[in-house]
C-alpha cells in the first residue's frame, strides 16, 4: 500500500510539473508574440513619424507607451507560471497595478486642469499673440488654421488690434510659421499693418518670450498691456501658465480643435506636456 501511494503521489507530481511547463510555455508564446507585434507597430509608427506624417509623433508615443505597459504585464504574468517565482510575480503585479492606478489618477487630474482653461476668457485684449502649430505645404496646418480663424473672429467682435504671429522655421518647411500665418490673415482681410511677425521661436516658451521682446522693442509696457494668447483649447492652460512664468498676466482665446480624432490625440498628449512643464520646469 505505501508503494502504491508513493507511485500515485509521484505520478501526480509529474503530471502537475508537466501542466506547469505547458502553462509556462504557452505564456511565453503569448508574451513573445505580443512583444513582436508591439515592436512592429512601434516601428511602423516611428517610420511614419520620421516621414513627417501629420500627427504621427503623437500616435508613436501613445503606441510606445501602451506597448510597454502591455509587455510588462505579460512578463509578470509569464513569471507567475513558475512555482518558485509566484510570490515575486504577485508582488510585482500589485506594484504594477498600483502604479497604473496612480498614473491614471494623475492623467485625469491633469485633464481636469487642461479642461479648466479650455475656454475664451471674458476680457478685452489690446494685443493678440497667436502661437504657431506647424505648416503643411507652406500653409497653416489644420490646427494652426483653427487658431488663425479664432483670432479673426476675435477681431470681428472686439475691433482691430495688433496681432503677433509667432512661429519660426520648422523641419522640412521653406517659410516660417509666422510668414504663413501673416499670408493667411492678410488674404482674409486683416490689415497687414496690424500684424507683427515673430519668426525665431520653436517652442511655446520661445513663442511667449520672443513675442514679449517684440512688444518691448516697440516701446510697449508689457506688464500693463492687456494681452490674449490665441491657441487651441487643449493648449491654453499650459500656454497661460508659461506666460505667467514670463511675467505676463495673459488671458486666453480658445480655438476649437477640428474633429474628435484630433481632439483625442492632442488632449492626451497635452497631459504629458503639462506634467513635464510642472515637474521639469517647476
Amino acid at each position: 500500500m505505501p508503494i502504491y501511494r508513493d507511485r500515485m503521489l509521484g505520478g501526480a507530481l509529474v503530471k502537475k510539473s508537466r501542466i506547469t511547463e505547458n502553462k509556462a510555455r504557452l505564456r511565453w508564446i503569448v508574451t513573445i508574440t505580443t512583444t513582436a507585434l508591439a515592436a512592429l507597430f512601434c516601428g511602423m509608427s516611428l517610420s511614419m513619424m520620421l516621414r513627417q506624417v501629420p500627427n504621427m509623433h503623437i500616435i508613436f508615443y501613445l503606441v510606445l507607451g501602451c506597448s510597454i505597459l502591455l509587455v510588462t504585464l505579460l512578463a509578470i504574468w509569464t513569471l507567475g507560471a513558475y512555482e518558485k517565482h509566484k510570490r515575486l510575480a504577485k508582488i510585482l503585479g500589485r506594484c504594477y497595478f498600483i502604479c497604473l492606478a496612480l498614473g491614471i489618477a494623475g492623467f485625469l487630474t491633469l485633464q481636469g486642469f487642461i479642461l479648466s482653461g479650455a475656454r475664451t476668457d471674458a476680457t478685452d485684449a489690446e494685443y493678440l499673440i497667436v502661437l504657431g502649430a506647424g505648416l503643411r505645404n507652406d500653409g497653416p496646418s489644420i490646427v494652426l488654421r483653427s487658431r488663425l480663424n479664432a483670432a479673426i473672429a476675435y477681431l470681428q467682435s472686439h475691433g482691430e488690434i495688433p496681432i503677433i504671429v509667432s512661429g519660426g522655421l520648422g523641419r522640412g518647411e521653406s517659410i516660417t510659421e509666422a510668414e504663413a500665418m501673416y499670408r493667411y490673415l492678410v488674404a482674409r482681410g486683416v490689415d497687414e499693418s496690424l500684424i507683427w511677425k515673430e519668426e525665431a521661436s520653436t517652442s511655446t516658451h520661445e513663442n511667449i518670450a520672443f513675442s514679449l521682446a517684440i512688444m518691448e522693442e516697440k516701446g510697449l509696457d508689457v506688464e500693463s498691456a492687456k494681452v490674449a494668447v490665441v491657441s487651441n483649447e487643449f493648449h491654453l492652460f499650459r500656454a497661460k501658465l508659461i506666460a505667467g512664468k514670463a511675467g505676463l498676466d495673459a488671458s486666453g482665446v480658445a480655438a476649437t480643435t477640428p474633429g474628435v480624432y484630433l481632439r483625442t490625440l492632442y488632449f492626451s498628449r497635452e497631459a504629458f506636456a503639462l506634467a513635464a512643464e510642472v515637474l521639469l520646469r517647476g
